[in-house]
């Protein structure tokens, strides 16, 4: 079954911050597929990334904002960082949606409930995860093929957004069953009897980079705490040729750092 939807952005989920490694609680709950921000934009053209600003008051900060993402992560400070501990399980996938910018599968979990990352002695509850094709932000200049990002969100309403680079290699079974049901155009396919589970695409080391950064599309809102995982994890040839074939280019340029923290686990 195929329900064809509005034009709307990408969404991650928003947040503002206190310290400079603080998220605090979201201004709004951007974790639907639903977006208040109307105005059509593009990665490319006079509609583009060097253009978000223009088109909309909302978009302002896309262009004048301090710590936009993504970034190039290079001369990060080694750091006692707090463990993460990933209590991701399988789930029902409900629906693939296509948004026209990426592929994305919603989480519907009641709050308390469902897939946790959690940070010391906090958890954020697993709210969405898609896909970029290039890879987003990138390491001393190094541009891998694609990347996850995981979506997660405390009960507080503060939001952590993951990074997996992902690699070529052998073929991951969890973005096949994406891929597979994944609708050509913009709209979504329900999927009855799909369980997915975002812990299928994570690193075993779980070493990371953390900084403070932004949703990296419009409305490009800052206070995003950004966990990148260090070790990339494999992806075939094929599964990336066939996103790509979908969305050739959903990725944001990296932003200049702008003074900011990068820190890096020891």
């Amino acid at each position: 079954m195929r329900t064809r939807l509005p034009s709307l952005v990408p969404l991650m989920l928003v947040a503002a911050t206190a310290t400079p490694m603080a998220p605090r609680a979201l201004s709004a709950d951007y974790s639907h597929y639903v977006s208040p921000w109307k105005t059509p934009w593009t990665y490319q053209g006079p509609r583009g990334a060097a253009h978000w600003s223009s088109l909309d008051p909302a978009y302002e900060i896309c262009n004048t904002g301090k710590a936009q993402s993504p970034i190039d992560i290079h001369n990060a400070r080694k750091a006692h960082l707090p463990p993460l501990r990933f209590e991701y399980k399988s789930e029902p996938a409900r629906y693939v949606i296509n948004n026209r910018w990426t592929l994305r599968v919603n989480y519907h979990d009641a709050p308390g409930t469902g897939s946790f990352l959690v940070i010391g002695d906090k958890r954020y509850q697993v709210i969405q995860f898609h896909f970029h094709h290039p890879a987003e932000e990138t390491i001393d200049g190094k541009r891998y093929p694609m990347i996850l990002h995981i979506m997660n969100k405390s009960s507080d309403g503060q939001v952590v957004g993951v990074t997996v680079l992902l690699k070529k290699g052998r073929a991951n079974p969890l973005f096949q069953s994406i891929l597979k049901y994944g609708p050509a155009t913009e709209g979504q396919v329900a999927v009855p009897g799909l369980e997915v589970n975002p812990a299928a695409m994570l690193p075993r080391d779980k070493a990371y980079y953390r900084y403070m950064g932004s949703v990296s599309a419009p409305p490009c809102t800052e206070g995003v705490l950004w966990i990148v995982m260090k070790t990339p994890v494999e992806v075939s040839e094929a599964q990336i040729q066939a996103f790509a074939k979908l969305f050739p280019d959903d990725a944001r340029p990296p932003q200049p750092l702008n003074g900011r923290l990068v820190e890096e686990s020891e």
